[in-house]
């Protein structure tokens, strides 16, 4: 975009007609309420622009000293820089600068003119010179603000959202809906962590899908994510609310159980199993079973010597057949 072009200033003139006055006053929320004869000295000392599509009218690289209404066309409010997706647009009867002119300083946001528009221009000597003048004029100034900085809470509100829902996705396993390991990395810290606070038992499943390649090269890759997303299915069935599962990496699963010794964790390992191996995905003439590593936290230890003793368990229940459950040495 360009900036702002030399506009010519004119004075801002209209019929002398009383109700085209009033019905000019009362489009524009500033003098909405306002009798033409209130600010019938001020208004003529205002002047009047036309701008071009692209002229920039506020930017937060220079000081501001006037209140721009939109009179016909549309303006449109930009954070940061000019090429950002604009966040607000400004039509007929709204206004732009005036919460830089009443601060004094440069303005937050860039407003630039998003079509032709004709605007009327008041100087800030001028707009005080109107808030002396009427009470009125006061109180639609502050409804102005006022909606401006409820817009800005709205759009600070969605900001937060959309960056909440980000968030949420960069810590989700797409496929399963689960956590991935990014999450669970950050969750093995916490639940270590809480356990040595609380002195707390705290144990971790490796669990991975028997024969998943072979699976995958036998009915294809889509039956092979429809089994994956029914064992994470599976698993966030079984588990207590406090346990952490997560897809750890491709038929790769763990889950963290909290305040768990290492027999309660191994029956609930044995009930897994069964509950695995009776998954019916249909079409498939294919057992889904799946093999776990069993590792319980010891004192001063690191969570990637954890992670390692349950990958080795997990290691050891496939090299001993699969569709098993191995423990991880102390």
């Amino acid at each position: 975009m360009l900036g702002m072009r030399t506009a010519e200033l004119r004075p801002l003139t209209y019929d002398i007609d009383t109700d085209f006055r009033r019905s000019l006053l009362e489009s524009i929320a500033l003098f909405r309420g306002i009798g033409p004869e209130v600010l019938s000295d001020l208004l003529p000392q205002c002047a009047r622009v036309d701008v071009r599509e692209g002229d920039v009218l506020l930017s937060p690289q220079r000081p501001n000293r006037c209140v721009y209404v939109v009179l016909s066309g549309r303006l449109s409010v930009h954070l940061g820089a000019l090429d950002t997706p604009r966040i607000a647009d400004l039509g007929p009867g709204t206004c732009a600068g005036e919460m830089s002119l009443i601060e004094d300083k440069a303005p937050s946001a860039f407003v630039v003119a998003a079509e032709d528009s004709h605007l009327m221009v008041i100087r800030q000597h001028l707009l005080w010179q109107m808030a002396d003048r009427s009470h009125v004029f006061c109180k639609n100034l502050l409804m102005v603000l006022s909606e401006r900085v409820r817009s800005d809470h709205e759009f600070i509100a969605s900001s937060l959202g959309v960056l909440r829902q980000a968030e949420r996705n960069a810590q989700t396993d797409a496929l399963t809906g689960l956590g991935n390991r990014h999450w669970m990395q950050v969750m093995f810290e916490r639940e270590v962590t809480r356990a040595r606070q609380n002195s707390q038992a705290l144990c971790l499943m490796m669990i991975d899908v028997d024969n998943f390649k072979t699976f995958n090269d036998q009915y294809g890759h889509v039956a092979g994510d429809r089994v994956l997303a029914a064992v994470g299915d599976t698993l966030r069935e079984f588990l207590r609310p406090t346990d952490l599962i997560a897809r750890f990496g491709g038929d790769e699963f763990s889950i963290l159980l909290p305040d768990v010794t290492l027999d309660q964790a191994r029956e609930a390992a044995e009930r897994l199993l069964a509950r695995v191996a009776a998954i019916s995905p249909p079409n498939l003439n294919s057992a889904i079973t799946i093999s776990v590593g069993i590792a319980r936290l010891e004192a001063e230890e690191e969570v990637a010597d954890l992670v390692q003793r349950a990958d080795s368990a997990l290691y050891d229940a496939k090299e001993r057949g699969r569709n098993r459950i191995a423990v991880g040495a102390s």
